[in-house]
């Protein structure tokens, strides 16, 4: 995972099962459908499955988009005249 003041950072998440906050083990870094980063591991006391969502996209932002440029307008067809 990251590193803190040249210290190994295990992540820390809250246990659904014991009710606490705790360190997750075998932690991985996973992006989720929505491009979001998560970190999912194991609970180090009953051994269930931890889930912690990150802030942030997984992806860089792209580059400002292009502006659109908009269709040339096309004249409407000329009508015939009614006739009386």
């Amino acid at each position: 995972m990251k590193h803190r003041s040249g210290k190994f950072f295990m992540p820390e998440g809250y246990c659904v099962k014991c009710k606490a906050k705790k360190e997750i083990v075998d932690a991985a870094e996973e992006t989720m459908k929505n491009g979001r980063k998560a970190i999912k591991g194991k609970c180090p006391t009953c051994g269930t499955v931890m889930f912690k969502i990150l802030g942030g996209k997984a992806t860089a932002p792209a580059a400002a988009p292009a502006p659109a440029i908009p269709a040339p307008a096309t004249p409407a067809p000329e009508k015939p005249p009614a006739a009386k």
